[in-house]
C-alpha cells in the first residue's frame, strides 16, 4: 500500500515536471510559443504541408499535387530573400519576380501562384491563416495544380518566412519564361 501511494506521488510529481509552464502576457492571454524548426525537419514538415494541402484540395474536388525539387528551390531562395529585405512581398531584392525565380530553379511547368508569410507560428497554422484568405486559398485549391513548392527561412530570433509555390505541368498551362 505505502509502495502504491509512493509510486502515484511520484508519479504525479514526474507529470508535474514535465507540463510547460504557460506564461500569460500583460493582456492575460498565453504568450505564444516560439516554434524552432531543426535542419532535420525539412522532409517531415514539406510532407506535413503536402498532405494538408492534398486533403484541402480532395475537399474541395482538385486532384493531388506532388513535390517539385525545383518549386521547393525557388521557394527556399525567395524564403531567405524575404529575410534579407525583411518584409514579405512577391518581389526579390534583385526584381526578380515569382516567374524568374522559377524559371532560374529549372521547373518547366507553368507557374499558377506564390503565397508567402511572415510569421512565429507553424507551418500547419500559416496553412490554416493562408486558407482563410480568398486569394492565397484559390492559389492552393487551382485545380490545374499538380506541382508544389513549399521552404522557409527561420530567423535566429524565432521568426519564420514561408514561401508556398503552385504550378502546373499540364497542355494548358503555359511554362513560365
Amino acid at each position: 500500500m505505502i509502495r502504491t501511494l509512493f509510486s502515484l506521488a511520484m508519479a504525479l510529481v514526474v507529470a508535474a515536471c514535465a507540463t510547460p509552464e504557460l506564461l500569460i502576457g500583460p493582456d492575460g492571454k498565453p504568450l505564444p510559443r516560439i516554434y524552432i524548426i531543426d535542419d532535420g525537419d525539412t522532409a517531415d514538415i514539406q510532407f506535413r504541408v503536402l498532405d494538408g494541402v492534398n486533403a484541402l484540395r480532395g475537399a474541395s474536388g482538385a486532384g493531388p499535387v506532388r513535390l517539385s525539387a525545383e518549386l521547393n528551390a525557388a521557394a527556399a531562395t525567395h524564403a531567405r530573400d524575404m529575410s534579407v529585405q525583411n518584409r514579405p512581398w512577391h518581389f526579390g531584392s534583385d526584381g526578380s519576380s515569382p516567374l524568374d525565380r522559377v524559371a532560374r530553379a529549372g521547373y518547366q511547368g507553368g507557374l499558377l501562384g506564390e503565397n508567402i508569410s511572415e510569421t512565429y507560428e507553424t507551418e500547419l497554422e500559416t496553412l490554416s491563416a493562408w486558407m482563410e484568405q480568398p486569394d492565397t486559398r484559390t492559389v492552393i485549391l487551382d485545380s490545374r495544380a499538380n506541382d508544389l513548392g513549399f521552404a522557409w527561412f527561420q530567423e535566429p530570433n524565432g521568426k519564420i518566412w514561408w514561401t508556398m509555390i503552385v504550378g502546373a505541368q499540364s497542355a494548358g498551362v503555359r511554362p513560365s519564361t
